[in-house]
């Protein structure tokens, strides 16, 4: 009886990452990307991950691959950072304003965004502005919250341990749907240290 070759298993496909530049007011954004396999079909709201003063796009590198198994995900360069253009000033309304025309240049109709310290201030005022367009927020470090209006979106506030003197000090008044987080565990560059417990505890926050 003649033996039938054994089948090599299929390998899983990885999330597939890329840098691109796109179109804004300002110039050029630089984006990094990751998508999933699904090649788009029952995928998630898309994410986008906005960075600190100190860091750029390349802060969520080992975080894009985690979190994008089910949904496309997009980490700019904000105006004036990394590889992008500069915008007029390096305030959170000028950022928001781009990362405005980069989801409209990739006609996206509703996001979830993960705003780190200053890349916080960009999604909370992009919140404010286009509340139709941004479904949940995740922020690590918020600004003060007296300077913006109520957001009213559900919003996941990870707090966690710094030594910095001038960490600005924020309510919940303006954040009603808010549910804030300790991660005892993590200090520093928060999504370089656990890309996958992040993944999971972002994912699951914001679901489908």
């Amino acid at each position: 009886m003649a033996k039938h070759p054994r089948l090599s298993p299929v390998p899983e496909l990885a999330v597939r990452t890329r840098r691109a530049y796109f179109d804004c007011k300002f110039g050029q954004l630089h984006v990094r990307t990751a998508f999933p396999t699904t090649g788009g079909f029952d995928e998630q709201v898309t994410l986008v991950c906005l960075h600190s003063r100190e860091g750029s796009s390349r802060s969520f590198a080992r975080f894009l691959p985690e979190i994008a198994a089910d949904r496309s995900v997009y980490a700019p360069d904000l105006p004036g950072f990394g590889e992008s253009d500069a915008a007029p000033s390096l305030s959170p309304a000028d950022a928001a304003r781009a990362v405005g025309d980069l989801v409209t240049d990739l006609r996206l109709r509703k996001i979830d965004l993960v705003g780190v310290r200053f890349g916080a201030a960009v999604a909370l005022d992009l919140a404010s502005a286009r509340p139709e367009l941004v479904r949940r927020l995740v922020l690590v470090g918020p600004p003060p919250m007296e300077r913006i209006a109520s957001i009213n979106q559900q919003c996941l506030i990870l707090k966690v341990k710094s030594d910095r003197a001038d960490e600005p000090r924020w309510s919940l008044s303006a954040l009603p749907n808010a549910r804030v987080v300790e991660l005892t565990d993590h200090a520093g560059d928060l999504f370089d240290a656990d890309p996958q417990g992040l993944a999971r505890q972002i994912g699951g926050f914001l679901g489908g």
